[in-house]
């Protein structure tokens, strides 16, 4: 009998959805819904939100795509591991019902409320105990919505993050993990739990919070409902659950103190794992707990983050040509150009504020434009030659506090697909890259492997995955880029 493992991955663009065998490590099959992205509803500037049941439908649908497709037999799937955007907030009630929609992880709403607990708490305290000023992140979310929708803030029951919602329409079941919560600013590193000084400074109640398990735990079995929806087997564990960038390292196997990961799909991330407390005295760049973190072994993971990086690219298909052209088509047009577009510039902020540049909102913005000299080629190179700037401004940042950034894994997806786009990331930063053939929903599939006990331990998970190809800085392409990312920096200064 095969032995299989389903994982998720549960975007803000789209659910997919990964039948893994686990003896081989190859994909059985896989899904993703909708064929188009996911809408984000903006009922006011800079909010941003999406319906959790829209999410699980996309889970019901993908779970049925892949069943049929693997034609799985009962007993065949051994584990179901989840990964989901970060640091959304899901609010339910006591019958398990949606209060409203959930704040997503791009939402700028609640920057005010994380502004003053970093003030009121102490930069010592914050930078010390929670390794991040408090921003925009799920904790302040929720205070936002005690203090702005407080009849809403007395229907809680729970407050969970994005995947905690999936597992539990899986399970009936509510748990969050202790790297989510840590992700949300309610973690004291210090202490190894939950912060009572930022629980008693926004008044919200410690019973609001899911009970944390490890990321590699059993926590609920599919019941009977989400059986009829999904056609899975009643029964089967849930066993994992991470945060898309941490997992997405975990899925690249990263796991050790020095290693690192990047993506580039709505967001752009460059992830690090580290052995010992660091942080960004701003709060730039953001420590969370990794999945493998254990007290006695501490693996933390360290997360720049750049928001507008594959939205920006959506937004260029959508301006220069919508359904009839191809991503493929605007990299080739984009190729056509030298390095640096002739001196047109992108700064790519424009999808809410940004951590790198301290939860401003700076904006997206087109320096040096010459209507005689530049076409559409132009505006699609410097678009990914700015999302590739941005990420080098928080690599500067990463570097500063004591990181190591030689090599990053990356997996063969989202704007990484990108011939230009790999060049200019790997010469501007110069590191080197390694490509490889999984995604978030493979890693997912992966973890789910560990504590259902097929794979010994983390390490143990990475049967059949291979590098499929590298790529290394070369010196005259370095001086290039090096000269991008100079003036794309002086053009910044000249909007913050």
């Amino acid at each position: 009998m095969r032995q299989l493992l389903i994982g998720y991955d549960i975007g803000s663009s789209s659910v997919k959805t990964t039948l893994l065998d686990a003896d081989s490590g190859k994909v059985v099959a896989s899904e993703g819904q909708p064929k188009i992205e996911m809408p984000i509803d903006s009922p006011q500037k800079d909010w941003a939100e999406q319906d959790p049941l829209m999410w699980w439908k996309y889970v019901v649908e993908t779970t049925q795509g892949v069943l049929a497709k693997g034609a799985v037999k009962n007993g065949e799937v051994k584990g179901i591991g989840i990964s989901y955007q970060m640091h959304g907030l899901v609010l339910v009630d006591k019958d398990q019902e949606v209060i409203r929609p959930s704040i997503i992880w791009c939402d700028s709403r609640a920057v005010s409320f994380g502004n003053s607990a970093f003030d009121a708490l102490g930069p010592d305290f914050c930078l010390s105990n929670l390794l991040n000023s408090p921003g925009n992140f799920t904790a302040s979310k929720l205070k936002w919505v005690k203090e702005n929708e407080p009849e809403n803030y007395a229907k809680i029951h729970k407050v969970m993050l994005p995947g905690d919602f999936i597992a539990m329409k899986l399970t009936g079941e509510i748990f969050t993990s202790e790297s989510g919560l840590s992700e949300g600013i309610f973690w004291d590193f210090k202490k190894g739990g939950v912060s009572d000084e930022l629980l008693a400074h926004y008044g919200i109640d410690h019973d609001l919070l899911a009970e944390a398990v490890p990321s590699f735990a059993e926590a609920g079995n599919v019941i009977e409902q989400a059986s009829q929806l999904t056609g899975l087997e009643i029964g089967i564990p849930v066993t994992y659950r991470a945060g898309d960038q941490p997992n997405n390292a975990f899925s690249l196997n990263v796991l050790e103190a020095g290693e690192l990961a990047t993506t580039a799909g709505t967001s752009g991330t460059v992830y690090g794992v580290s052995n010992k407390p660091v942080f960004d005295p701003q709060s730039r760049v953001n420590t969370f707990l990794h999945v493998n973190h254990h007290k006695e072994n501490p693996h933390l993971g360290v997360l720049l983050c750049v928001n507008g990086t594959g939205i920006l690219n959506s937004w260029l298909k959508k301006l220069l040509g919508g359904e009839e052209i191809s991503y493929d088509k605007m990299n080739d047009l984009a190729s056509q150009v030298p390095v640096g577009a002739e001196g047109l510039s992108f700064i790519p902020f424009g999808n809410g504020v940004e951590r790198i540049m301290e939860n401003q909102m700076v904006g997206a913005h087109m320096s040096g434009l010459n209507l005689l000299k530049h076409d559409r080629r132009h505006v699609l190179r410097a678009g990914q030659e700015g999302i590739v700037s941005a990420l080098t401004f928080g690599f500067d940042i990463m570097k500063n506090m004591g990181l190591t950034l030689n090599t990053v894994k990356a997996g063969r997806a989202n704007m990484f697909l990108s011939p230009m786009f790999r060049e200019a990331f790997v010469n501007m930063n110069e590191v080197s890259l390694e490509f490889y053939d999984t995604d978030g929903s493979q890693g997912a599939a992966r973890g789910a492997g560990v504590a259902a006990g097929i794979f010994a331990s983390p390490k143990d998970a990475f049967v059949g995955l291979e590098k499929v190809a590298s790529f290394d800085p070369t010196p005259n392409l370095v001086k290039a880029y090096k000269e991008v990312y100079e003036r794309w920096n002086e053009n910044l200064k000249k909007v913050r």
